[in-house]
């Protein structure tokens, strides 16, 4: 049997295709790629099941609950269950399906996934507060040439580095 575990997708390839799909992805739906809207439908429909009276009285909820409906209606439901999917199968053909934390060699399996929770969580913050993830910011805005869109590519990538220098120590 042929190894496959070291084979990757040509990156100007990916590229082109993540813009194929975003440009089928605005013309059947309207809309761009984002992951954090998927994760907003999920909570929203939760919470108006359980109380539908607190998800109508909320503010938050309010404006999201009314003639929504199904979260089987938003399409970002199913975006992100293909993406999940879509990995786990790639992965087993690729010969890369396994259950490991990646981690450096200065810390433990604990700090790293207490780190992932932490960066995680204010990952969620920061995606509510720019109002959309960074697929939803880079990518879709970028693609209709927003000037967010490119500001947050900035943003985003330069506080990568910036933050990078100080969280390096646990990966080397």
């Amino acid at each position: 049997m042929k190894d496959r575990s070291r084979k990757y997708m040509n990156p100007y390839l990916a590229g082109i295709l993540m813009g194929l799909l975003m440009t089928a992805a605005y013309y059947f739906s309207g809309e761009g790629l984002g992951a954090s809207g998927a994760l907003k439908t999920v909570v929203i429909s939760g919470v108006n099941s359980v109380n539908h009276e607190y998800a109508e009285s909320h503010a938050f909820f309010s404006s999201r609950v009314s003639g929504e409906g199904s979260i089987l209606k938003n399409w970002l439901v199913f975006e992100i269950l293909g993406v999940i999917v879509g990995g786990i199968l790639s992965a087993a053909y690729f010969g890369r399906l396994t259950m490991k934390i990646g981690k450096g060699p200065n810390i433990t399996n604990k700090q790293r996934l207490i780190f992932a929770l932490i960066g995680g969580i204010l990952f969620g913050i920061g995606s509510q507060l720019g109002r959309g993830c960074t697929s939803g910011m880079v990518m879709s805005g970028m693609s209709v040439l927003s000037w967010s869109g490119f500001i947050g590519l900035f943003a985003i990538f330069g506080g990568g580095y910036v933050l990078a220098y100080f969280f390096r120590k646990l990966w080397l």
